[in-house]
């Protein structure tokens, strides 16, 4: 069985999506006190998001180009199994 953090880590950077996100709210909605769950934390280790800041500013969160070009393959995959399951 696949980790079930990778199905909600695509799910992360969906939501996040194209454009940036307040890191505040980022982190009320994807936090978790389950450890066996760290989807913030592990899109973080992975690369796939960046936390930005300008002084005097909220911090915000967005999409690095690795985990835009993740998100856009799992899209694809995602896309291609539907297209299968249709055709049987």
């Amino acid at each position: 069985m696949k980790d079930p953090v990778d199905a909600l880590i695509i799910d992360l950077l969906e939501w996040i999506g194209p454009h940036e996100r307040p890191y505040a709210e980022v982190l009320e909605v994807w936090r978790t006190s389950c450890p066996r769950l760290p989807v913030w934390e592990e899109a973080n280790t992975r690369g796939y998001v960046d936390r930005c800041s300008a002084p005097g500013e909220p911090a915000y969160v967005m999409l690095t180009k690795r985990g835009a070009a993740h998100l856009q393959d799992a899209l694809a995959r995602r896309g291609a199994s539907a297209a299968r399951l249709q055709e049987q």
